[in-house]
């Protein structure tokens, strides 16, 4: 049966919670931008009773709160960063920054886990060290994003974490069920430019000139094979040419051509694999063509592993939360990427999903769209369910 007390608890804040959601919706903040944010959440701690640490990660922080005298201790994170993007909701609450909005949810991650630290703090039936991680710059997009630059600044000596954990929002799944994923669960996330260098020339006397853009035209239709032809098929990766770019004339072969690559992959050894594949088939291309290629490889987001243990956990938790009827135990692993994989290398735990809603309407639109809404019906679920969550893993 699910938990209704406690649910009935958390939407009993339900009106302040959104509020939150709302205003932090409205001011929106690029990465490493996050100050309004960051000090709101400190205020709201710091009212609470926490004991709180800015400047981790720049714009990050924590706030830790410690009952009993339990050994354990919990890390939750949850995220801040808004994207540059045109809002186009329509909203009453709507971005106030032109170019910039909350279009991935963060809004609702960082209110859901204030709204937990504020029933936690009333409730406190635990024992033990709870650390509520609040991250800039998730949506960085690089390997020093904001949870490597938090780390990197002691967050787990300063604040040792037994398991940790994250939630985020999922539109096309129904509105506050919950999912979940033993293993690797999203993917690493790689960046490749290749240039192509050949020599420039008349239209009109192609023998004249080393064309870049034949080559380069080849060379898509030969990464197409790196997938299909070279990953184990019961395996997954993602290699997509995004970027072509060549010539500025119609009557002109340019000197160069550019192609800007994103790969995904979600085991360590396909990920090698891949690397090397691209390299080896860009450079056997060019070769062929008499052009010569530079293969700048980056590497961004590991793949994103979920510890068995700490699955299983928060999965019991769901189930007494919602019910087993609003929890998928074992969902489909997904090919965007998540920097709290940084994280989940240096400690056991597990990043879940909430649905966002399956319809039409912001709540139904996909991230990283000018239409996308948070649902505010996810608020008090996701308060509740870090509440939960937080009294079972430090039980008093």
């Amino acid at each position: 049966m699910p938990n209704t007390s406690l649910l009935e608890l958390v939407r009993s804040h339900s009106e302040e919670f959104i509020a939150l959601r709302r205003d932090i919706h409205h001011h929106p903040e690029l990465s490493f931008k996050e100050k309004r944010t960051s000090d709101l959440v400190a205020e709201k701690l710091g009212n609470w009773g926490y004991q709180v640490e800015r400047g981790l990660g720049g714009t990050g922080l924590v706030g830790q709160l410690k009952r009993g005298e339990g050994g354990k201790s919990l890390g939750i994170r949850a995220d801040m960063d808004a994207l540059p993007i045109q809002e186009n909701t329509g909203l009453k609450y709507s971005s106030c920054h032109s170019g910039v909005m909350h279009a991935c949810g963060h809004d609702g991650h960082t209110a859901m886990l204030l709204g937990a630290a504020r029933v936690i703090a009333d409730r406190a039936q635990f024992s033990g060290t709870l650390n509520l991680i609040f991250q800039p710059a998730e949506e960085f997009g690089r390997i020093d994003s904001g949870a490597t630059r938090m780390m990197n600044d002691g967050l787990f000596e300063k604040y040792p974490c037994d398991a940790i954990f994250a939630m985020h929002n999922m539109p096309g799944i129904p509105q506050g069920r919950l999912v979940f994923r033993k293993g690797p669960m999203m993917a690493a996330s790689d960046k490749v430019i290749i240039t192509l260098d050949g020599k420039g020339g008349h239209g009109a006397a192609p023998h004249k000139a080393v064309d870049p853009v034949v080559a380069a035209a080849s060379l898509v239709m030969a990464l197409q094979t790196v997938v299909s032809r070279n990953v184990d098929p019961i395996e997954a990766a993602v290699v997509t040419v995004g970027v072509l770019q060549a010539g500025s004339a119609n009557n002109v072969i340019p000197q160069s051509a550019r192609l800007e690559l994103t790969v995904r992959t979600f085991l360590p050894d396909v990920r090698e694999l891949v690397e090397r594949r691209i390299t080896e088939i860009s450079h056997a291309q060019a070769q062929s063509f008499g052009v010569t290629a530079q293969v700048d490889y980056q590497r961004g987001y590991a793949a994103l592993v979920n510890a068995p243990a700490e699955t299983d956990f928060a999965r019991e938790v769901a189930v007494e939360l919602v019910g087993t009827e609003r929890v998928v135990p074992e969902g489909i692993p997904l090919a965007g990427s998540e920097d709290f994989a940084f994280m989940l290398e240096k400690r056991p735990g597990c990043y879940l999903l909430i649905g966002n809603g399956d319809g039409s309407g912001p709540n139904g639109c996909m991230v990283h769209n000018p239409g996308f809404d948070f649902n505010d019906e996810n608020v008090p679920i996701g308060a509740a369910y870090w509440t939960l969550l937080a009294e079972r893993f430090l039980a008093a």
